[in-house]
């Protein structure tokens, strides 16, 4: 049964579902969700096209060049010293697809002191992980929709994932806060009539008292998403991280932004499908990407819960420059190459840190029992420039695109917008008092 049909199942057998659920079998139902349909050979059921690629939807900063892995790499380098060089020094890594990022960590790794990589065990999580390529750096691959994990020393890392977790839908209406759910037009014709929304009243007292802990009131007739699987996924990091950090980029924003009636008076979820934003959620069921964008104030507050305090935040472009990405593209660029790989390796470096692209996709850094001697909010590399960078970037191996990458001038669209503006680019607004 496919997720279409899954979803008309359960609407005729007990009514209209909630768009977080729907948004659910559409994602990851076994028989043809989105992500689901990829096999570890990376050709998915659905049509014959990955999330990724040139026959995908989008593509993600690991893609776009190496030297994304190659930054990352030393920012973990400098969570191993923090935790005194524990040995092993894991890296978790859920949602990993095809391990892209994995490898070029991996890869960067070689270049930082020897016993970082010696002690660096890398586990890339994910419903189905793609297995490990010949002559590339391997990492661990544990098949897995969840973090079974428990005692890590080291960092969970997550890269546009939580943009990806089912969310519910709500509006104003009179007054009233309502939630979007799923239906059909016609009950007696449950194969064959349109899938529709409709509102009704909210499924669960949760998302009100979201809204209200974060001081959020929504304006008439305005549409907003809710996440309330964050306290869920921060629960299940803190019980897998016994001491370390938990890394997570995506694309996002803080409350009081993210829910600007003036700004986004209709919610921030969107599909895209063939590198096409359609917003068009109720069709293409499982053919296409459904995302909408990170709360990154109830991200914090989760994690606060769940034992995870907040070390800094910033933008995507803010974190690898800190990282000395400009050293590392001077690097790049110096190196005599063919003209068309020359560009291509530009173009890539530039995606990384574009205002209106990527480099604005947002980096959370939270820390879990950091060591007792330790500062309680350490200064973190990729937080604020620090001369220690140096040294280690310009010894990492020359990033350079491979045929697992792919070329940016070779007819690649760029990312969405995300609505570029200038907030958000302080380390650490999240105080004690936030």
């Amino acid at each position: 049964m496919n997720p279409e049909a899954e979803i008309r199942r359960r609407i005729a057998l007990a009514g209209a579902i909630t768009f977080a659920e729907f948004m659910d079998v559409a994602l990851y139902w076994p028989d043809g969700g989105y992500y689901s349909a990829i096999t570890t050979t990376t050709t998915p059921a659905r049509g014959g096209a990955t999330p990724f690629g040139a026959q995908g939807d989008y593509y993600t900063a690991p893609q776009a060049h190496p030297a994304f892995g190659a930054l990352l790499a030393v920012q973990l380098y400098q969570f191993w010293l923090l935790l005194d060089r524990p040995n092993p020094f894991h890296v978790v890594e859920p949602g990993s697809g095809n391990g892209q990022l994995s490898r070029d960590i991996l890869s960067a790794a070689h270049g930082l002191p020897e016993a970082f990589s010696h002690a660096l065990r890398y586990l890339c999580l994910d419903r189905n992980p793609r297995p490990a390529t010949p002559g590339q750096p391997a990492a661990h691959a544990i098949a897995t929709d969840g973090l079974p994990l428990r005692g890590l020393r080291g960092c969970v890392l997550s890269n546009e994932l939580i943009d990806a977790l089912p969310v519910h839908q709500v509006r104003v209406v009179d007054g009233r806060l309502r939630e979007v759910f799923v239906t059909l037009e016609r009950d007696n014709d449950p194969e064959e009539s349109p899938l529709v929304e409709t509102l009704a009243d909210p499924s669960t007292p949760a998302l009100a008292a979201r809204l209200e802990e974060l001081r959020i009131s929504l304006a008439e007739g305005q549409t907003a998403e809710i996440c309330l699987e964050l306290d869920s996924w921060s629960a299940a990091v803190a019980s897998a991280l016994d001491q370390g950090f938990v890394l997570t980029i995506d694309y996002g924003r803080l409350a009081d932004d993210l829910y600007s009636a003036q700004l986004r008076p209709r919610g921030t979820l969107v599909t895209y499908h063939r590198h096409t934003q359609t917003d068009a959620p109720l069709r293409r069921i499982g053919q296409q990407d459904i995302t909408a964008q990170v709360d990154f104030t109830a991200l914090v507050n989760s994690g606060r819960r769940a034992g995870l305090e907040p070390l800094g935040y910033t933008t995507q472009a803010g974190f690898l420059r800190n990282l000395d990405l400009d050293r590392l593209r001077r690097r790049v660029t110096s190196c005599p190459l063919p003209v068309e790989e020359g560009v291509a390796n530009r173009a890539g470096l530039l995606a990384l840190a574009r205002p209106d692209g990527l480099g604005d996709f947002k980096v959370l850094a939270q820390g879990r029992n950091l060591p007792a001697g330790s500062d309680a909010s350490p200064q973190l590399w990729g937080l604020s420039p620090s001369p220690e960078v140096r040294p280690l970037v310009a010894a990492l191996p020359l990033p350079l695109l491979s045929p697992d990458h792919i070329s940016l001038p070779s007819g690649w669209p760029q990312p969405p917008v995300q609505e570029f503006d200038l907030t958000d680019l302080w380390n650490n607004p999240f105080t004690a008092d936030a």
